[in-house]
Formats: structure tokens, C-alpha cells, sequence
């Protein structure tokens, strides 16, 4: 079955008039985990400039915003690309003081140990848990969701709620495809586990994003005039269908080769995948550009 193909634009600027606030991914939107994107972050700038609009950015990133604007920073984001950063990390915190754990288990890199930057609970091994917060895998660069099935059937066994930091499957850091807190997060699950989410498409990380734009703006934002911007079908496409704002695909991100070229995709390649997922969007660009 084929379905119709949503509009193509020359870039943001068509659709810009239509919007008062932007809530924009950031991993395959704005850069690849290795440099920005500097047509994107001119798209952004010029956005603000233009119409006088709030960007929000919008990151499943399982570390607190501080550092992920730090990050931003290092890899050529200008500061004048975004007004502020919500993260998945941000969101998670909130879940783990509402666990009420106090012995929590970590999965993940050490680089995302800010997370838990004054939050009162202990971090200790597998055996001493109450809990178990997964921001993503040890090693992404060598090991598998397949590597941790052992230890998280272990761990479903024992009745342990694990909180995901992270709910993206997996992302592209430059040309490697990196397993996320997402995919550990669907093992646990299959192996009978119970799971907790905050981070897109999932409430909690939207309602912080649309408190920032009404910090921004003084008032809270009309949604009919918000716009998301996403490459993750699953995750920013799908919360913004959930959120009830409207929604532009990029598609040269995480679903690139289901697309044909990069920066020439299929219509109706896109067209039949968003109808197969259910999902809607206002527009489709190979990648974020003015």
C-alpha cells in the first residue's frame, strides 16, 4: 500500500512564518557526535533572528544540560543557535528521587556519572541494588545489547525497576552506528523486566521542554504554532504526534539508508514508512537548512 507524500521544502524559512518556537533533536539534527552541522545551526540562528522565536533544544542525552551545552560548545554549536537545552538526564533525575532508591545499580560510561550529581542515593554493584539507571552501554564502541543479556535476565529475576536515561536504540556517532540505553532498556523488557522512560517520546521530557519555552517567551506556547524537528521516527517524530505540535522529519539522521540517497530521499519511500508507523509529519528535509 502507498501513501501520499508529505511537502518537501527548500528549508525552514518556507515554514518558518507558521511557528513561534522551535523544540529541536540535537544528535542527527544539529551533528553526528563528531562536529556540528553548520547549516543547521545557521537554520536555528537565523530562526531566533527572524522571527524573534525561541529554539529549545531537545536531547535524549542521559547527562544533565550543563554539560551537554558544554559539549554543544565542543563540537561548534554556536551559543546563538538555541535558547535553552532540555535532557533526557534532567528528566531522569526526577524519576530516580521518585524511585525512592537509595542503592542504585549504574549501566553505562563513567562520562555519564554527572547524572547523579547530588541526587541522595549510593552507587554500588549488581548484588547490593534496589535499582538499576542504564544511560547507555560500558564499552559502545565493542559490545552489543547481547553482551548484557545474562546480567539483565539476572537482574529482571530479582523484581529490580530499571530507569532508562536514554530511550534511543541506537545513534550515529560520524560513520559508526552506537547502541543506546534505549536498546538495553527493550532487552530488560522482553526479559520481563519493569522499565521507566522519560526521555523522548515519552511525557515527562516534554512538559520540561514546554516550560522552557514559556520561560522564554512569558507566556506558555500555543502548540499550533510550535514546530519539532527530529530524525528519529520513534522518538521525535512519534512524541511530537503525541504532543499534539506538528512536526519536521530530517532524514539524512538515524534512518537514512531506508531513504535512498541521503540528500535526495525517496518520497514515497518516506511517505510508506510514516504510513506503516502510524505517524504524520508537516514536512521532509534531507537535512535541517534555512
Amino acid at each position: 500500500m502507498t501513501h501520499a507524500t508529505p511537502d518537501f521544502p527548500a528549508g525552514l524559512s518556507a515554514l518558518a512564518p507558521d511557528y513561534e518556537a522551535l523544540l529541536v533533536d540535537v544528535w542527527g539534527v544539529v551533528h553526528n557526535g563528531v562536529t556540528a552541522f553548520a547549516p543547521a545551526t545557521d537554520a536555528l540562528a537565523r530562526f531566533r533572528r527572524e522571527t524573534g522565536g525561541p529554539v529549545v533544544l531537545i536531547t535524549n542525552a542521559p547527562r544533565p544540560a550543563a554539560p551537554i551545552v558544554e559539549q554543544l560548545g565542543q563540537l561548534g554549536v554556536p551559543a546563538d543557535a538555541f535558547d535553552a537545552v532540555v535532557t533526557s538526564g534532567d528528566v531522569t533525575r526526577g524519576q530516580i528521587t521518585r524511585l525512592g532508591a537509595a542503592a542504585l545499580y549504574h549501566i553505562g560510561p563513567e562520562r555519564d556519572l554527572s547524572l547523579y550529581d547530588g541526587l541522595d542515593v549510593r552507587l554500588v554493584g549488581a548484588e547490593d541494588a534496589e535499582a538499576i539507571c542504564c544511560t547507555g552501554l560500558f564499552d559502545d564502541y565493542n559490545e552489543t545489547p547481547e553482551d548484557y543479556r545474562e546480567r539483565l535476565s539476572a537482574l529482571a529475576g530479582r523484581g529490580l525497576p530499571l530507569v532508562c536515561a536514554n530511550p534511543d536504540l541506537v545513534v550515529q556517532r560520524g560513520a559508526d552506528t552506537i547502541y543506546c540505553a534505549g536498546a538495553l532498556a527493550s532487552l530488560y523488557a522482553e526479559l520481563g523486566g519493569e522499565v521507566r522512560q522519560a526521555g523522548k517520546p515519552h511525557a515527562p521530557i516534554y512538559e520540561a521542554a514546554f516550560d522552557r519555552l514559556a520561560e522564554v517567551l512569558g507566556r506558555a506556547p500555543d502548540r499550533d504554532r510550535v514546530l519539532a524537528i527530529g530524525d528519529g521516527l520513534m522518538t521525535d517524530i512519534k512524541g511530537a504526534v503525541g504532543q499534539g505540535v506538528a512536526a519536521l522529519l530530517i532524514t539524512a539522521g538515524i534512518h537514512s539508508a531506508e531513504f535512498g540517497a541521503p540528500d535526495a530521499p525517496d518520497p514515497q519511500m518516506v511517505a510508506d514508512r510514516l504510513g506503516r508507523d502510524g505517524l504524520a509529519v508537516r514536512a521532509v528535509l534531507p537535512r535541517l537548512a534555512w
